[in-house]
């Protein structure tokens, strides 16, 4: 009986829930120029060796894999001035898409000295049934029958415990912190949307107001079981005041990608038009979360990517970007049968062989566009003022699930799914295969070669 009351409680609030009129957080528009306050903060650490690091989608499994690998940078020493400083410490750029959002922002929100806490906060919670449970919370439920709220609401409240209510501009305070770049997709123009300040100056808003769980959420909300996660666009209002943002991408010949990127940007400045921007899973427009980042430098060119950050001449040795790719396989193996397919095989399969293609492309355009990046550091500015210095190099590592060592465990490893939560396990091979697969990394063996640094046992 009592169990049937409760049925019939949800089942009238349900009925009552078109009747909510709650509202989620709503960014507010700039009263001001916006100012440069992570450029300050790249400036204002040891510019000699600059360290990005981007961590892929796939769900909590993406979120263990990277933090094996967040692990082991920790436990290599590097090359700051600072006794027991390692490689962790060196990062100055930290991106995440999805589940690499996850534990992208919790680095950035608690550093290297509170990583430690991420396994028993998320990875060794169930935080997926903490999610289900949220949608029969009687008040949840009635808030969901707003017009304003969706299912990935839910999703960033659940987060904002994990990150004790934090926002962008919480970070920009904290000492030495990492930037943070998390990428969810515009659904209208289906490419990648970043939380970062030149993004957000471009929709007359302050990235510092907007809380981390929004923007992971965002990062996260997989079209259908999530819904999208709704930004303001105040651009009108900047336009009004006399507040013009400065468009990343030249107006260029030769060079599509720029060209593309300006149409991107431009469409953000008319806010009559589009005065409100959706996001979803930031996986639809690029998994690996180093697109735009490419993006940007590909259509400025590299010296002029860090034409805003005060650095002296010859500051810069090396430039190093560690790109973590949590992609797993299909579920099925369908070449190895005449059968047809099942519908739920052709589904998985497809997704995941796009996946697989786009990653792919996106690893290979890294290295063209590193090599261009080698060449044109052979050519030294006219002007003496290169903030490279002459014997700089680049770093690319490609740290990928799929390299983990061969053995019985590693196609169960690359059948986990993509998930909220995975079994305690899964967890534990998932942060072993990140740290062995960054330690036997060619790449990064390379890099600590060249930083000097013996290989750890």
């Amino acid at each position: 009986m009592v169990q049937a009351r409760a049925v019939f409680g949800l089942l009238l609030l349900a009925a009552l829930a078109g009747c909510s009129t709650a509202r989620p957080w709503t960014n507010a528009a700039l009263d001001h120029a916006p100012t440069p306050g992570a450029v300050a903060a790249v400036a204002a650490r040891d510019p000699s060796t600059l360290v990005a690091v981007t961590l892929s989608g796939g769900g909590a499994r993406a979120a263990a894999f990277g933090y094996g690998v967040l692990q082991e940078l920790r436990a290599t020493p590097c090359c700051g001035n600072e006794r027991g400083s390692n490689m962790l410490e060196a990062v100055d750029v930290v991106s995440g898409v999805s589940g690499g959002s996850i534990i992208a922002a919790y680095f950035a929100a608690f550093g290297g000295q509170g990583l430690d806490n991420f396994e028993r906060d998320f990875l060794r919670q169930n935080f997926q049934q903490g999610l289900l449970s949220q949608l029969l919370r009687p008040g949840n439920l009635w808030d969901l029958g707003s017009p304003w709220i969706g299912r990935s609401q839910l999703l960033a409240r659940q987060l904002d415990t994990l990150y004790q209510g934090m926002t962008f501009g919480d970070i920009e305070r904290r000492p030495r912190h990492p930037q943070l770049l998390v990428t969810a997709t515009d659904m209208s123009l289906g490419t990648g949307f970043e939380f970062t300040a030149d993004q957000f100056e471009l929709i007359c808003s302050d990235i510092g107001s907007v809380p981390l769980s929004f923007a992971v959420a965002a990062s996260s909300a997989v079209p259908i079981l999530l819904s999208p996660m709704t930004l303001k666009n105040h651009s009108e209002t900047c336009r009004e005041r006399g507040i013009v943002p400065q468009l990343v991408a030249p107006a260029t010949h030769g060079n599509y990608r720029a060209r593309m990127l300006r149409v991107q940007e431009n469409s953000y400045l008319d806010g009559r038009a589009r005065p409100f921007i959706h996001l979803v899973d930031g996986g639809l427009a690029d998994n690996l979360g180093v697109r735009r980042l490419l993006d940007r430098a590909v259509a400025g060119g590299l010296r002029a990517s860090f034409s805003e950050v005060a650095l002296a001449p010859g500051s810069i040795h090396r430039l190093v970007l560690i790109m973590v790719n949590a992609a797993r396989d299909p579920s099925a193996q369908v070449d190895a049968s005449d059968r047809v397919p099942s519908v739920p095989d052709v589904a998985d399969t497809l997704l995941i062989s796009a996946g697989a293609r786009a990653a792919r492309e996106t690893q290979e355009f890294l290295a063209d566009t590193a090599w261009q990046w080698r060449e044109n550091l052979r050519q030294r500015s006219a002007d003496g003022a290169d903030v490279f210095a002459p014997d700089a190099r680049i770093h690319v590592v490609k740290i990928n699930l799929h390299d983990a060592a061969e053995g019985p465990g590693r196609r169960s490893l690359l059948h986990i799914p993509t998930a909220f939560s995975v079994g305690d396990a899964e967890v534990t091979s998932l942060i072993e295969a990140g740290r062995s697969v960054l330690r036997e990394s060619p790449d990064f063996l390379e890099l600590l070669r060249s930083l000097g640094v013996a290989q750890q046992p």
